[in-house]
């Protein structure tokens, strides 16, 4: 059982390191930037309620095999959007909005990777 943990310790450390740089964005933000951290937070809270949004995030974190690109490419798409955003081509997009779609879909994402960890250890 011991044994057991410690793999799937290792084989998911991106995955805690995600979820606690999206937690350590949440306690910084609060001091440093509080308006755009709440603007971010509410986004992602009625972002949860797009079911899509986790179902896709779901969806990467439990069917592909490398998290890693999941990750990379995450963070790519959202820089993308946000250089468009600033170039003028996306007006009906924020940066917080962005950043909040960012945030649900590789938390969601790191969750169910996680869980797809867990099983396979599972009998």
């Amino acid at each position: 059982m011991n044994e057991q943990l410690k793999t799937i310790l290792s084989k998911a450390t991106l995955n805690f390191v995600v979820l606690g740089v999206i937690l350590i964005i949440a306690v910084l933000g609060k001091f440093t930037n509080p308006e755009f951290t709440n603007t971010v937070f509410v986004t992602a809270d009625q972002l949860v309620s797009d079911l899509y949004l986790v179902f896709i995030a779901i969806t990467l974190g439990a069917f592909i095999p490398n998290f890693k690109l999941v990750v990379i490419g995450a963070i790519a798409a959202f820089i993308g959007a946000v250089v468009l955003i600033q170039a003028g081509i996306f007006t009906y997009l924020t940066t917080d909005y962005v950043f909040a779609i960012l945030m649900v879909t590789l938390g969601f994402a790191s969750i169910a990777n996680l869980y797809r960890h867990y099983r396979e250890f599972r009998f």
